[in-house]
């Protein structure tokens, strides 16, 4: 039962399309439309400027962060297995990043993934998170590619999930993995893009770059 009801809230959670709503409620347009066609916070900052592309970027990682935080809250329900709470976070964190590319509220066209896994991540392993980001910032600060920056910081997550393993828990490695390929392919047209050199550039701090 506690199986069930985490897959169900976690991708409810991840379901909660901040950027299309953002954009139709206070806007009156499907971003999903505009800039790069995506439903997540870098083209919000690229067609709604700075204050809701952070609002959308904080929203959205702290999806992945709640997602990952409840089954730390419900120890009464456990067996007592090896790993378990480890387990049922993994088992959350997935199926809220599912929802968030495939959200059920915005016929199954999302975002990405990248902001509410930095959520996931923060909330299981801290130490990880912060070495992810640095590297997705160094990368994003050198080139002004956000999509470039993302795709280094996921194909990198599993290295450093590995070696940042206080102890042996080969869930977080598949987990890591899992997230990388999801992560990856949802940035398959911007490799394209990457490729052919007609990806845009982004700066948080201003417009497109």
């Amino acid at each position: 039962m506690i199986f069930l009801i985490l897959i169900i809230i976690s991708y409810l959670l991840g379901s909660f399309p901040t950027a299309v709503w953002v954009g139709k409620i206070f806007h009156g347009i499907d971003i999903r439309e505009h800039g790069s066609n995506n439903a997540g916070a870098t083209n919000t900052f690229r067609v709604l400027g700075n204050i809701w592309g952070w609002i959308v970027l904080i929203i959205d990682i702290s999806k992945g962060y709640v997602a990952a935080t409840i089954p730390l809250f419900l120890e009464s329900f456990y067996l007592g297995f090896k790993d378990e709470v480890l387990i049922y976070q993994l088992i959350a964190s997935f199926c809220v990043i599912i929802g968030h590319v495939f959200p059920v509220f915005a016929n199954f066209r999302g975002g990405k993934g990248v902001a509410t896994t930095l959520g996931i991540i923060l909330a299981i392993n801290f130490d990880t998170a912060l070495i992810s980001l640095a590297i997705f910032l160094i990368i994003f600060i050198l080139t002004s590619y956000v999509s470039l920056g993302a795709i280094i910081a996921s194909v990198v997550f599993p290295f450093i999930s590995f070696f940042g393993m206080k102890e042996d828990a080969r869930i977080m490695i598949i987990f890591s993995i899992l997230v990388s390929l999801i992560v990856l392919f949802s940035h398959r047209k911007n490799i394209n893009r990457l490729m052919r050199g007609e990806e845009n550039k982004m700066n948080f701090f201003g417009r497109k770059a």
